[in-house]
């Protein structure tokens, strides 16, 4: 697989899955803008977490019947008219609205890496699935970054409709050089490809395990990410949006550290891996919890909990692969819903915990998903296939 196209692959991902985070460092701002209180204002990501769910499960296994070259740039160019949407909303119902959409379509991320595996030979699988996964993470960190730095200079509404137009061309770029290659599975019917996601968890018992896994540290991501906005926008700390969106930068750093965890599992190195990286996330909450004593606590904690998230996925995605190769978009979007679910379960409590324990309530709850996680692991780990 070409370098290039492997590059083209990941910053497509990372522009897509952005559009459902952008909203993670305006939480404030949207609160009060559309008049939501700040306990309950977490259901804006909660929404689109739902909506992206819904689309792994309906959209993504269509990789495996369409034409893939199409079916991206189809979803990308609905997109585009969904993050409009967003960013001309007047109320809350629009923007919830748009939201879901925003939600429904960024699932084009994930046909672009079950293409990417698709394309890739498989000595080289777990390298090009770390590398465009890693383009995913960076996407979402980066997000806010992207979202705190176009606020504070022309407003939030402009992060939506500057994206709307990257995603327009993103969309001709992605029609015009991704390969035209036909399904081997194009005779299924619509009804009997969404059967087939819920037979795969049935017969795969890797699939299960590390679907759980992915639902538990991306609880724990989402936790973080979700709240982080709040003390950190709040006296005494009160940093600009531009600021708060920065600490994107620390994240994106430790999961470019994690892009190697691919080739590990490519060398079937990927339990010790998910052990290690799944400690690290465990640890992390302690320098986290020190947020409002230090913002180098806070940088450290960032990039040790991002770097074990990126991990695991990273390892998780390699070994879901080794299975099934007609069918991986199917293993996709059956992995990724228990990722999603786990995003939207982290964002709703960690808003509504925050509200009634503050930080160190968000922490606790973050170290006793991670913790579980890991429990989870050794519980699980039979073979080096799980």
């Amino acid at each position: 697989m070409p370098r290039y196209l492997t590059l083209l692959f990941a910053i497509a991902c990372g522009l897509a899955v952005a559009n459902i985070y952008y909203a993670q460092p305006l939480l404030d701002t949207l609160a009060s803008e559309f008049g939501i209180t700040r306990s309950s204002v977490g259901i804006v990501i909660t929404v689109t977490q739902i909506c992206y769910a819904l689309g792994l499960l309906l959209l993504v296994p269509l990789g495996d019947l369409l034409n893939r070259r199409r079916l991206i740039a189809g979803q990308m160019l609905f997109s585009v008219l969904a993050l409009i949407a967003v960013g001309t909303a007047t109320t809350s119902t629009m923007l919830l609205i748009g939201m879901a959409t925003v939600g429904l379509l960024a699932v084009v991320t994930q046909v672009l890496v079950a293409f990417a595996a698709a394309l890739a030979a498989p000595a080289e699988r777990g390298r090009v699935v770390g590398l465009v996964t890693s383009g995913v993470v960076i996407g979402i960190l980066l997000a806010r970054t992207v979202a705190g730095v176009l606020t504070d200079l022309a407003g939030w509404r402009s992060v939506y409709l500057f994206s709307s137009a990257l995603m327009m061309i993103m969309a001709v770029v992605m029609l015009r050089l991704l390969p035209n290659i036909k399904n081997e599975r194009a005779s299924l019917s619509y009804s009997q490809l969404l059967l087939s996601v819920l037979a795969l968890f049935v017969q795969e018992r890797i699939l299960r395990i590390r679907a759980v896994l992915a639902l538990l540290i991306f609880t724990a991501f989402s936790i973080l990410w979700t709240s982080l906005v709040l003390p950190l926008s709040s006296p005494p700390l009160s940093l600009s949006h531009t600021a708060i969106g920065a600490f994107g930068l620390a994240g994106a750093a430790g999961a470019l550290a994690a892009a190697r965890a691919g080739r590990l599992a490519d060398r079937g190195l990927g339990q010790l891996t998910t052990g290690v990286a799944l400690s690290l996330l465990l640890v992390s909450w302690l320098p986290i919890n020190y947020t409002g004593y230090s913002l180098f606590a806070l940088i450290i904690g960032v990039i040790l909990l991002d770097l074990a998230v990126q991990a695991v996925h990273v390892t998780n995605m390699s070994m879901i692969y080794t299975v099934r190769p007609e069918a991986r978009s199917r293993l996709t979007a059956g992995y990724m819903i228990f990722y999603s679910i786990g995003s939207a379960t982290g964002s709703i409590a960690s808003t509504s915990i925050y509200a009634y324990a503050g930080w160190n309530g968000v922490c606790l709850l973050g170290a006793a998903v991670s913790a579980l996680a890991l429990l989870f692991w050794i519980a699980t780990r039979r073979s080096p296939l799980s």
